[in-house]
């Protein structure tokens, strides 16, 4: 993959964990919210924010697919927390990036296990500190080895 179409898949990444961020605190209809995103955010300069291009076909599937699946990943995901822990109890943004890094490792197996794991560890990156960006490194991991036996 060349450095320009990874480039524009860790956009899509970043962009859908944003979007599902927004579905689920709004609960915007998919088809509006991925219309939003297209016209409005990727690609766009929002704010003095620059929203990089993004492979828009990847984060279509992205945002549609941990939607459609959210249960079945909440389950995985729920299964990898330590004794104690729920979805419920998790950020909201920091859920997001489980739920598509999840997604990701269960239904995309043209993307490499290691790569879509230090993805979605540099998306934690952009919210949160390093502690939390391990913590994703390690539920993501545990996801792995169940998912990609």
């Amino acid at each position: 993959m060349s450095r320009s179409s990874s480039q524009a898949r860790a956009a899509a990444r970043l962009a859908a964990v944003q979007a599902l961020y927004q579905h689920h605190m709004e609960q915007t209809v998919v088809v509006r919210l991925l219309d939003e995103f297209h016209q409005h955010r990727i690609g766009q300069e929002i704010e003095g924010d620059e929203y990089a291009d993004a492979d828009v076909a990847f984060f279509d599937d992205l945002v549609r697919g941990t939607i459609a699946r959210r249960d079945e990943i909440d389950g995985v995901v729920a299964s990898k927390l330590a004794d104690g822990w729920t979805v419920a109890r998790l950020d909201k943004t920091m859920l997001q990036i489980l739920r598509a890094g999840a997604y990701e490792l269960m239904a995309r197996a043209d993307v490499p296990t290691g790569s879509a794991i230090s993805e979605y560890v540099d998306v934690a990156k952009a919210f949160f500190d390093d502690r939390e960006a391990k913590f994703v490194n390690g539920v993501l991991d545990a996801v792995a080895k169940e998912v990609r036996s």
